[in-house]
């Protein structure tokens, strides 16, 4: 039996525009009217059946649940707040709290609200200054009720699909994007995408106003509530090489340019880290991986890799979204274990692992995707919004009550 720390937490991880339901004044909204990408409509209407979710994830074990807060929601206009948006996510917590699940809340996950980004968005020189704002009120706001918030979600995805491949908003693509190696949800590029050299320039512009964004927002979320535990959300693609010493070199810089560089900026802005891994590659490698749904290669052990290379910044960690996508359900109980073995060895090697969250909890919009998709321990019938949940979530379950992979 591989057992987990005495209060090592478990559970699933959602994010508001992806299962909510009725946001229609985002950049993503604003973009599917367009035509540009799928529209998100109800989605999973989690925001009127948030109770029966949380009860499932109560049922099956979790003791932990991630979910982030829509800016659009909070923050409509410019410098004006929506108090109903905020009660509405205050009942979010209660509701976990209800069902002794610990909440974590992750302030921004990439949709932003429409007079944002019409302004310029992470372009804006003052950019920083405004999500600090923004994170400074729903700390103020919610902080009572949730002691885990997480700034942002994965800032280098956001940044690479935005400005280098040109398959979200605001769709600018780096004419040599096809060279560079990067998560790309499975689609090339928008044909109408804003294509040339000079997004090249605006990525490393927005990357850098996306770590003073999060180092500013910590700053600020500690004057108003200094107990706080603040983490960043860091997509870790772990590139490894062969026995070829130009890959051994090539894997080192794509490490240090994917998750270096952003992570030595902000680290010491971190009470915790929180780990989103799903990509493991090998430059030179000849292997004939599985793969799941979104071809991706099947390497969940890996995540112990990952781990490792967010050790180094000597802070707690806990993994805040991992998992794949099955529509039949046929890989993800072998995946999750293995996963979770994953993260056991690290534990073993001594790094301080604090928790587990599956993504996800539901089946739900995978952004340029749409809702083709299944990463869900439940599933979710779009037509009649029926949940259900899936096999492999009750080996999970398992995991989670036992605190423990039984072998």
């Amino acid at each position: 039996m591989k057992e987990f720390p005495k209060d090592f937490y478990w559970g699933a991880a959602t994010a508001s525009y992806q299962v909510e339901g009725g946001i229609e004044n985002c950049d993503w909204a604003e973009a599917a009217r367009a035509k540009r990408v799928p529209p998100c409509g109800r989605a999973c209407d989690h925001f009127n059946r948030f109770k029966q979710d949380f009860d499932i994830a109560k049922e099956l074990g979790h003791t932990a649940h991630r979910f982030s807060v829509e800016w659009a929601r909070i923050e409509p206009e410019e410098g004006k707040f929506n108090h109903d948006a905020i009660e509405h996510y205050r009942a979010m917590l209660k509701a976990l709290h209800d069902r002794g699940i610990k909440p974590f809340i992750t302030i921004w996950h990439f949709t932003l609200p429409l007079w944002f980004t019409q302004s310029g968005g992470f372009e804006r020189t003052d950019a920083p200054e405004i999500f600090a704002r923004f994170a400074s009120y729903v700390t103020k706001e919610l902080g009572d009720l949730c002691n885990d918030f997480s700034t942002m979600n994965e800032p280098n995805v956001f940044a690479s699909n935005g400005w280098l491949r040109g398959t979200w908003p605001p769709f600018k693509r780096f004419a040599l994007t096809d060279l560079v190696s990067i998560t790309n949800s499975g689609k090339s590029y928008e044909p109408r995408s804003q294509k040339g050299l000079r997004p090249l320039f605006l990525y490393w512009r927005v990357l850098k106003n996306l770590t003073k964004a999060h180092n500013e927002a910590y700053l600020a979320i500690k004057k108003v509530n200094p107990g706080l535990n603040i983490s960043v959300v860091k997509h870790v693609i772990v590139f490894d090489a062969n026995w070829n010493p130009l890959n051994k070199i090539k894997a080192l810089v794509a490490n240090f340019v994917w998750t270096s560089i952003f992570m030595r900026r902000t680290y010491r802005h971190c009470d915790s880290i929180g780990l989103n891994y799903y990509f493991y590659t090998q430059f030179g490698d000849k292997r004939q991986w599985k793969k799941t749904d979104m071809d991706w290669n099947f390497a969940p052990e890996h995540i112990y890799d990952a781990l490792m290379m967010l050790a180094k910044y000597k802070k707690p960690l806990f993994v805040s979204e991992s998992g794949l996508a099955d529509a039949d359900d046929s890989d993800r109980a072998e995946y999750i274990t293995k996963q979770v073995e994953g993260v056991w060895r690290a534990i073993q090697a001594g790094v301080d692992v604090r928790g587990h969250m599956y993504w996800s909890l539901l089946d739900n919009y995978e952004w340029a995707l749409g809702f083709e998709k299944r990463f869900g321990l439940v599933a979710i019938d779009y037509e009649t919004l029926e949940r259900k949940i899936r096999p492999s979530a009750y080996v999970y379950k398992e995991i989670c009550e036992q605190n423990a992979v039984v072998e």
